[in-house]
């Protein structure tokens, strides 16, 4: 099981690691930048990389097991992230919630193709490092199973999407709570309520449990 995940699962509290973004001038800007990306203004996917990079980049080190991950490796799994970003032409963006949680749905089908390619290999007998532009999830954490962890939230998603989704947004994306509300539209109370569903439904999945 994926290590930061149980670490995440168990934490009913607030993540140390998560950003503080309390700049409301900050978010205008972002959001204003997302706006004119979605209306064909390419300049402004420039203009808006270096104020997210940072807060990317930091997504990559926690969904690549935080510490134990180099930094290039982060780097490489960012640099993918914008060149998938830079091909969804029709996206339509709402705020930095809805672009944070779209990156953290990229990041999770990066690493969990990654995950099922080296998985297939080994089933094959063969080595089993499969690096994607500097991205080496065996050399990273050698005990996760990126794909036993996207399976589970499939699971989850079918019995109740929106759970799944904060589960999401708060292990790959990072968010705060507060933004996980935002970004689906609920209250802060509900989304307090489908995280603790979520952290046991999955915990109970991933540890060999029985899940209702």
């Amino acid at each position: 099981m994926h290590a930061g995940l149980v670490t995440l699962l168990l934490d009913s509290g607030a993540n140390p690691r998560l950003m503080q973004r309390n700049d409301p001038g900050a978010s205008r800007e972002l959001t204003g930048l997302l706006r004119a990306w979605s209306d064909g203004d390419t300049r402004a996917f420039d203009e808006l990389l270096p104020l997210v990079y940072d807060e990317l980049h930091r997504m990559a080190l926690r969904s690549l097991a935080g510490e134990r991950a180099h930094s290039l490796q982060a780097t490489a799994l960012v640099n993918e992230l914008c060149l998938r970003l830079m091909g969804w032409d029709e996206a339509r963006w709402q705020n930095r919630g809805h672009f944070f949680g779209v990156s953290a749905q990229i990041m999770r089908r990066v690493l969990v193709d990654i995950a099922r390619r080296r998985r297939a290999i080994r089933r094959g007998g063969a080595h089993a490092t499969i690096p994607l532009d500097g991205i080496d999830v065996s050399a990273i954490q050698p005990d996760a199973d990126l794909a036993a962890v996207d399976e589970a939230l499939e699971r989850l998603a079918r019995e109740d999407p929106r759970k799944a989704h904060v589960v999401e947004l708060r292990f790959f994306g990072g968010l705060s709570m507060e933004e996980v509300a935002h970004t689906l539209g609920i209250s802060l109370r509900t989304a307090h309520n489908d995280w603790a569903f979520a952290r046991a439904w999955l915990y109970r999945a991933l540890t060999g449990g029985q899940v209702s």
